[in-house]
């Protein structure tokens, strides 16, 4: 078993990581589509098993219909079922979506709940939602999103020690915020799966490509991952 690396050290290593990634993507942001903390509320329940791009084009007919929790609270199961059967498990997404606009319709006044104990009453948010609308619509770093990207990443890169296999993403965001300043919390979420996306990908990741690679105890190990270049007199060169 491969000897654990300090705390201190994993701090270290982790901020030389986040100095990257600003450079990398300076503009990561959430890709769900919105305009108001009512439509990302409903677009990260709906992206639940689905893609960003699905629900992207789900959301303009549904916001369109539905504009306001009020409206959405009024709504036949059965036409919004319609509307977001695209986005899978289209049933209990649309009761979900539903409850959660009759719950900001009955306790609090129409409006989405800016803090974590009264989003988690909503039907159909867990923290990892919660977590979503806070950071990116309110502007709170209370938690990391770890969705399928930052948690394969997080693991890749030893940022921490549960394995992504035991998906257990609660342990997955404590170790994050362990050794992430508070203040990259939301961005950290957006940047990884960037990351995720474009580099550091499931099946192959292109760590030859991958600015991280020298930071990253996984790079060409894993998945036939391609080598990373090394550095000769501080730059790149091709093995």
């Amino acid at each position: 078993m491969a000897k654990r690396e300090s705390l201190s050290n994993r701090k270290s290593r982790a901020a030389d990581i986040m100095r990257q990634l600003h450079k990398d993507y300076p503009k990561a942001d959430c890709a769900l589509t919105h305009k108001s903390a009512f439509e990302l509320l409903i677009a990260t329940i709906l992206s639940a098993q689905s893609t960003d791009e699905t629900v992207n084009k789900v959301t303009p007919v549904l916001f369109k219909r539905y504009a306001t929790p009020k409206k959405l609270a009024a709504a036949k199961q059965e036409d919004v079922e319609e509307v977001v059967r695209s986005t899978g498990f289209f049933r209990n997404k649309a009761k979900n979506i539903i409850g959660a606009a009759r719950k900001m319709v009955e306790a609090y006044d129409g409006e989405v709940p800016d803090d974590m104990d009264r989003l988690l009453t909503l039907p159909g948010v867990a923290r990892k939602t919660a977590n979503v609308v806070l950071g990116t619509w309110f502007g709170k770093n209370v938690g990391v999103v770890v969705d399928t990207h930052v948690g394969r990443l997080a693991e890749r890169m030893a940022l921490t020690w549960t394995s992504r296999d035991s998906k257990d993403a609660v342990r997955i965001e404590q170790d994050l915020m362990q050794v992430i300043p508070q203040a990259d919390w939301t961005y950290l979420s957006h940047a990884l799966i960037w990351h995720g996306r474009k580099v550091c990908v499931a099946r192959k990741p292109r760590c030859a490509e991958c600015s991280l690679a020298e930071l990253c105890p996984s790079a060409g190990k894993e998945n036939g991952g391609s080598k990373p270049a090394r550095r000769v007199a501080g730059k790149r060169a091709s093995r």
